[in-house]
């Protein structure tokens, strides 16, 4: 009992290191999480890189599939000078902050979308037996670096979008890029958990939950030119991924924002993720505390 209790909250005991005159050090949540999804992490890497064949054809069969993605903007624009008044360039760029972002999300948090079947074949309640932080070892457990493939592509369409954009950097500029990206994960990764903890309730809505993710990458892939007013204000005000990439780097295009939205919006992106992890640790404390083993 006290082993699930540990592994609900999150919590490890004081432990000591070396000897018995080593004081014990209580590691905090954030610390202990870290080091768990780590361990749990490593082990699945090394069991992947036992066949490193196998590994690097699936790699690049995960870097091919993406690239198909990009394949469509580029046959579009072999028929159009420009879309929704974006270039080739500035939407290359929209897709290379959105899909490094998302692909960052995937590669660290894209293992806890199995929650659903876990609820149902009640395979949770090994994890909870373990005095582990259950959130890192549902995210770690299977880590595919397969995915890494998703990164790459992102990142290489990113470059050359870089490459090809005549853009007036400034240092804010120059700062704000990298910070864009690194906070988009982050709100893609709340997302997922949040859409993660729903599956404790409703367990057959994995698609439902993915159509935020997944599809809020395809979403900001594009300009937000193309879409209604009701959707933009959507993606700003109710599941907020327009700070994942679009306001950011129409800033950085030297692009107004959308309609009704200020434009210091650019440079929000850190406070709403953080926002975004608060509410996605209130909503998976909320999911576990309802959790009562299989079926529930």
């Amino acid at each position: 009992m006290a082993e699930t209790t540990a592994g609900l909250s999150g919590e490890v005991p004081s432990r000591t290191d070396d000897g018995p005159d080593d004081p014990p050090r209580t590691y905090g949540l954030l610390g202990d999480s870290l080091r768990t999804y780590r361990m749990v992490a490593a082990m699945w890497i090394r069991s992947t890189m036992t066949y490193r064949l196998s590994f690097a054809l699936t790699l690049f069969n995960s870097l091919c599939v993406t690239f198909f993605d990009f394949v469509v903007i580029l046959l579009m624009f072999g028929h159009v000078e420009g879309l929704g008044g974006f270039s080739f360039a500035e939407v290359a760029f929209l897709y290379g902050t959105a899909g490094t972002a998302f692909g960052i999300a995937d590669l660290t948090m894209g293992s806890i979308q199995r929650m659903g079947k876990r609820v149902r074949d009640g395979s949770l309640d090994t994890f909870l037996m373990r005095p582990a932080p259950l959130l890192a070892q549902v995210a770690a457990d299977r880590f595919a670096l397969r995915r890494f493939g998703r990164v790459a592509q992102a990142l290489l369409v990113l470059v050359w979008s870089l490459v090809l954009l005549d853009v007036d950097w400034t240092p804010v500029k120059v700062v704000l890029l990298p910070v864009t990206v690194v906070c988009g994960a982050v709100i893609f990764g709340a997302v997922m958990v949040i859409g993660a903890s729903a599956l404790f309730w409703l367990q057959d809505a994995a698609e439902v939950t993915n159509s935020f993710t997944y599809g809020g990458n395809t979403l900001l892939q594009y300009p937000p030119t193309i879409f209604a007013q009701e959707l933009v204000r959507g993606v700003v005000y109710v599941v907020p991924l327009a700070f994942a990439s679009w306001l950011p780097a129409l800033y950085v295009l030297g692009r107004p924002a959308p309609a009704g939205v200020p434009d210091g919006a650019a440079f929000a992106s850190p406070l709403v993720a953080l926002v975004c992890c608060g509410v996605a640790g209130l909503t998976w404390r909320a999911g576990v505390r309802s959790y009562r083993s299989t079926g529930s």
